[in-house]
């Protein structure tokens, strides 16, 4: 079959590869309809990761057809179109009873290459070389789906397949932030970061009933998009002070929720490791109001010593972080998606063949062409 393969650096190219077969009896083949760029590639594609090999397959988030079924699978069967979670979860582990499939213990293949200084492994994740189990990713003709009965997930009629895609991991995402910041009816949250994360956390933050919703970014395209889709207040680091802005419209007190989406961190290396950014987590820090909660999210493998902790104790702040999220809202995006309360479809900016894949990650990585996500259809 074709996949889209990690080369080297900066270089991806459509290859030939084996096809997936069935490894156990909870496993399903899909055959591939739609798959998306993720922000958590980029890191991947500039050849961060020391555990990446040529020839690896990419894709975190993709949606197709099942067209062959482990004996043990329960919940599906042949010609069920699904959209399949990020997460790679067994479903029965401590962490997966609590909901926290992100978190599984069981379903990472390989747990002793994860670098001690970042703690245990957390579970495996589609497109990503051993760090995150091994698993090849969605821009191919086929994949193989381990644990189908927890992470496919079967779509309904009403929803076609460029809304459901995401619904694989940004849409899950931005509900998770929204979930882990406890928006209440008459919060004032303030997002950094307007990709397409950014922009379903602002939609999950209407959803839940937000008064007020700002969107902090530079890219204008992209402003408008939050303004349009989910009545986001724009805010254009550029040309404005945002933490001003940001007192001034939450009756001084300054946010209740600040969450932080600006995605993975850029391709620098310190001593071997990535050097995040820390300007949007700080100004986070400092904007969100006493008693407030702080959402970081996304890719951040690198270290951030110049952290104001002494404002998080002073100002008796919450921070919680996730990298991806679980499974267990995803139905109820679907359903959502369907009474059209949740839509996505204009995130794919940029709708390409799988044989252009490099040029469509050169749109996402360089944010060209108001590129928002670029997807691929085999």
């Amino acid at each position: 079959m074709r996949a889209l393969c990690w080369v080297a650096a900066d270089e991806l190219a459509v290859r030939e590869v084996p096809d997936p077969e069935l490894r156990n009896e909870r496993d399903v083949i899909v055959r591939v309809r739609r798959s998306a760029t993720c922000g958590g590639d980029l890191p991947l594609l500039a050849g961060r990761d020391p555990l990446l090999r040529t020839g690896d397959v990419l894709g975190a988030e993709f949606l197709g057809e099942v067209v062959e079924v482990g004996p043990g699978v329960r919940r599906h069967r042949t010609g069920d179109r699904v959209v399949v979670g990020t997460s790679v979860a067994c479903g029965g582990c401590w962490y997966c009873r609590q909901g926290l499939h992100s978190c599984c213990d069981n379903a990472h293949a390989d747990p002793a290459s994860v670098d001690p200084d970042w703690g245990r492994s957390d579970a495996g994740c589609f497109g990503r070389p051993r760090a995150a189990g091994g698993f090849a990713g969605g821009h191919a003709e086929y994949v193989r789906v381990p644990y189908a009965d927890v992470g496919a997930f079967r779509v309904p009629d009403a929803v076609d397949d460029d809304r459901a895609l995401f619904a694989a991991d940004a849409a899950p995402t931005g509900w998770l932030a929204a979930e882990l910041g406890a928006v209440r009816p008459g919060d004032v949250v303030a997002i950094w970061g307007a990709g397409a994360v950014g922009q379903l956390t602002a939609r999950a933050a209407v959803l839940r009933g937000a008064s007020r919703v700002l969107v902090v970014d530079r890219h204008e395209d992209r402003l408008r998009m939050a303004e349009r889709h989910s009545g986001a207040e724009p805010l254009d680091y550029r040309r404005t002070d945002v933490a001003a802005e940001l007192r001034d419209r939450s009756g001084g007190r300054g946010p209740d929720v600040c969450v932080v989406a600006v995605g993975a961190p850029p391709p620098d290396r310190f001593g071997g490791r990535s050097a995040d950014r820390p300007d949007a987590r700080r100004e986070a820090v400092h904007a969100c109001r006493k008693g407030g909660v702080v959402v970081v999210l996304g890719a951040a493998d690198g270290f951030v010593d110049a952290f104001p902790l002494g404002t998080v104790t002073d100002r008796r702040l919450t921070l919680r972080g996730a990298r991806r999220p679980d499974l267990r809202d995803v139905p109820m995006l679907l359903d959502r998606m369907a009474r059209d309360e949740l839509c996505t479809e204009h995130l794919a900016t940029h709708r390409l063949p799988l044989e252009h894949g490099p040029q469509g990650y050169e749109l996402f990585r360089d944010r060209a062409d108001g590129c928002v996500r670029a997807v691929f259809t085999p």
